[in-house]
Parts: C-alpha cells; structure tokens; sequence
C-alpha cells in the first residue's frame, strides 16, 4: 500500500529551500552593508588635513570648512587635488588627486567637466573635498552636477556642493580664478585622465 507524504510535509519540503535561500541572501546583504561601511573624519581631522593640504591656517578656511561641517557633518572620504582650467565664457575643467578613505591609502583620481562663467583666461586651483556617503570608491566614477545656489566663499577660499543621488562632494578651492564658472558647472571623475571633458 502506498503512503502518500501528508500535505504538511509536502509544504516543509517545498519551502526548506527558499527560507535557506533567503537566509543567504540576508546574510550576504548584511555582508555587503557591513563592507560599505566607512569610518568617518572628525571636525578637527579634517580641518588639520586641510590646513596642512593648503599650508594656509588661515580663518578664512575654518569658516569655510566650519560651513561645510555644519551642514553636512562629518564626511567619510577626502579628496586632495589640483584643478586647472580656461574659460572664454564657456570654459574646461580639468583634475587630478588621491581619495583617501579615513585609515586606508589613497587612490588617484581624475575629474573633467564644462563650465560657464564670465572670466576670460586661465585658472590654477588646489581643492580639498570632503565626501559624503560614498559607499564604495567605484561609485565616484560618474558625473556630479553642480547644487544650485550652493556657492559660498570667504576671502580667497570657496565651496560648493555637486551632487548624484545620495552622494555629496564639497569641493573647497583656493587659487586664482576658481570663481569662473564654479556656479555653473559638474564634475565628472574617472579612474583614469580623459581629455574629453563630458
């Protein structure tokens, strides 16, 4: 005579394999999530690395920074770069420079973009950046568009904040002519040089 599994069984039998699988998938995402965490730069750390960056302890740079670290808090990545550029009206961007996560070596980056402003001629920057909510370093390989009215500026320091979904960057500037076109513009990194700027 055959016996028939009853139809508690037949269930048990059939959902064992999803809950396992489910299990695994929570667990690689807890995995993932754990990975994409970063420690975070304090106040004081990030005000010391721009300062030594700019070997400027200028005042005007604390306000700058202080601005930054109020609105946004603390960030969990640094850039420290150079950026040159020309404008007639219409202008380039280009730069290069080392994200550096809070405890881990850096690694060299590339940023382009177009700009509009009303300055003819060329410009030579340094920018320091702070980083917000970058989960990983290959999610900075896309393009950031400027955040409207955003600009601000002290003495020869200014920041603005560019921005793709939840990932901010703060560029601070020091230079001449970094006020061309910075209102207007983005910034879009690469892990390696490109001459075209879009």
């Amino acid at each position: 005579m055959l016996r028939y599994p009853s139809s508690k069984s037949c269930l048990a039998w059939f959902l064992a394999p999803l809950v396992l699988a489910t299990g695994a998938a929570m667990a690689a995402s807890q995995t993932g999530a754990a990975g994409n965490s970063h420690a975070t730069y304090s106040d004081d750390e990030v005000v010391k690395a721009a300062n030594d960056f700019f070997k400027n302890g200028a005042e005007d740079l604390s306000k700058v920074l202080g601005k930054v670290l109020k609105e946004k808090g603390q960030p969990v990545a640094v850039i420290r770069g150079e950026e040159g550029g020309g404008a007639v009206g219409v202008g380039l961007r280009y730069g290069r420079g080392e994200l550096v996560y809070k405890g881990s070596a850096g690694r060299k980056i590339y940023w382009q973009g177009p700009s509009i402003g009303f300055d003819i001629g060329a410009n030579a920057v340094k920018v320091f950046a702070l980083v917000y909510d970058l989960p990983s370093t290959e999610q900075l390989f896309q393009r950031f568009p400027g955040v409207e009215g955003s600009l601000y500026f002290v003495g020869g320091f200014g920041v603005n904040y560019v921005q793709s979904d939840r990932i901010v960057i703060a560029p601070v500037r020091f230079g001449v002519g970094w006020r061309q076109g910075i209102a207007v513009s983005y910034m879009h990194f690469s892990p390696q040089k490109r001459i075209n700027p879009f």
